[in-house]
């Protein structure tokens, strides 16, 4: 399994517009962070997880040309707000979008112009299939959702074999925690060192590792907030390391 991180920044995005804090200011490109999504190779498939308004820029970057499917966490615009960008993508043939079903109801309301029986040409062709907190497949993978809580909105994230992604959220429940055993990478939020009511912060993200004990994690979803990258890696525990636009992974 190969995972790129597209982009590893909150819905503001890095430098956030107007400010000319140190982050934002950085030379460092791994200071520069676009709205989160990650591009999972497996088994000859190319999976996304959240298409964000990044979306169009992230996969010119990687010179990605097609992808098999898409899990989308929960309906904020900055995880959604790409779909409409799937177009090139799906001349050949529609791209599968999964989501629960109140997430695949915000997206028809977004773009129903992607839903009409006669359709405008060049509009996205997606097959959109609402998914419940249960494991499904892409093909031969095996999807695991993982109910997380962003403060009181309910997202998913999802496990697929070893490796699991957590964006966007406060707490985990309790029951949950089962589908995270055995996990060897951790992709969790881990917003800013400051608390905040929807997103782990950095302790938290701490807190969370050393209970799901995976053999390595990488820290996403952060704002200018968190700080600068070659200063706060020097403060991370062992097998914790903080992710960048462009990174490449093999798990």
């Amino acid at each position: 399994m190969k995972i790129r991180f597209l982009g590893t920044g909150t819905s503001t995005g890095n430098p956030e517009i107007g400010c000319n804090c140190e982050v934002c200011m950085s030379t460092d490109k791994r200071d520069w962070r676009w709205r989160s999504s990650v591009l999972i190779e497996v088994i000859g498939k190319k999976i996304l997880i959240d298409c964000g308004p990044d979306f169009r820029m992230q996969m010119l970057e990687a010179k990605v040309s097609s992808l098999d499917a898409v899990l989308i966490t929960h309906e904020h615009y900055d995880h959604v707000g790409g779909i409409d960008d799937l177009r090139p993508l799906s001349k050949e043939r529609k791209i599968d979008i999964y989501a629960e079903k109140n997430v695949a109801d915000a997206i028809l309301k977004r773009i129903p112009y992607a839903f009409y029986e006669h359709k405008y040409p060049g509009v996205p062709e997606i097959n959109l299939i609402s998914i419940e907190n249960k494991s499904f497949n892409v093909g031969e993978i095996q999807i695991i959702p993982i109910r997380l809580m962003h403060a009181k909105l309910p997202v998913f994230g999802y496990r697929i074999k070893d490796v699991a992604y957590l964006t966007d959220f406060k707490y985990i429940p309790e029951e949950e925690y089962v589908k995270l055993q055995g996990v060897d990478t951790l992709i969790i939020d881990a917003l800013r060192e400051e608390e905040h009511i929807s997103h782990q912060n950095l302790q938290e993200a701490f807190l969370q590792i050393k209970k799901i004990k995976p053999k390595r994690t990488f820290l996403i979803h952060m704002s200018h907030h968190f700080g600068l990258h070659h200063v706060k890696e020097k403060e991370m525990p062992e097998n914790v390391f903080i992710s960048y636009d462009r990174l490449e992974i093999e798990c």
